[in-house]
Parts: structure tokens; C-alpha cells; sequence
């Protein structure tokens, strides 16, 4: 009885570390949630593109769990204003952090 016992909590504690090791951290991303970020992404890019003032704007998107990032250069400060308004308009986006600079 004592080495079943014994074989338990080992094989308890084994679990425990595998089940520990497959949780992400704030940094990492599971699979559905790069997926989330992708299609949010395409989106505020295709949003962008269809906005006559920035559709020749040089920006680029990065999403991170629902999290979205300008960056890169526009003509005007009325365009970086409007890349932050039109990007917090698209489903998904949670927040937007707008790093724009002026060409």
C-alpha cells in the first residue's frame, strides 16, 4: 500500500508539471488568439487602405491580443489622427497604440 501510494503522488505531481508547462505567459500567444490577431490585423490593414487620406500612407500593423500598433510615416498630422480613429473602429480591436511619425 505504501508504494502505491507513493507511485500516486508521483504520477500526480508528474501531471501537475505538464499541465504547468502548457499554460502560456503574458509575453506568448495560444494558437486561437494568433489567429484572432491575424484576422484583426488584415482588417485594420484593409480599413486603412480603403480610407482615401491614408490609403498611400506608409503604415504598418502589428496586433497582439487584440492590442494594435501603428507605426511608420504619413504626410500630415490629420492623417495620423484619423489612422488612430479609423484602426479603433474595426471589430476587435481592443486598444491602439499609435507610434505615427511625420514624414
Amino acid at each position: 500500500m505504501k508504494h502505491f501510494t507513493r507511485i500516486s503522488v508521483l504520477v500526480a505531481a508528474s501531471a501537475l508539471l505538464v499541465l504547468a508547462g502548457c499554460a502560456t505567459g503574458g509575453q506568448q500567444e495560444t494558437a486561437g488568439q494568433y489567429i484572432d490577431d491575424t484576422t484583426v490585423t488584415a482588417r485594420v490593414k484593409t480599413a486603412i487602405y480603403q480610407d482615401p487620406m491614408l490609403k498611400s500612407a506608409e503604415i504598418n500593423v502589428e496586433t497582439f491580443k487584440g492590442r494594435v500598433q501603428l507605426s511608420g510615416f504619413v504626410s500630415t498630422r490629420p492623417s495620423i489622427d484619423r489612422a488612430g480613429v479609423v484602426a479603433k473602429g474595426v471589430n476587435g480591436v481592443k486598444d491602439v497604440t499609435n507610434d505615427l511619425k511625420l514624414k
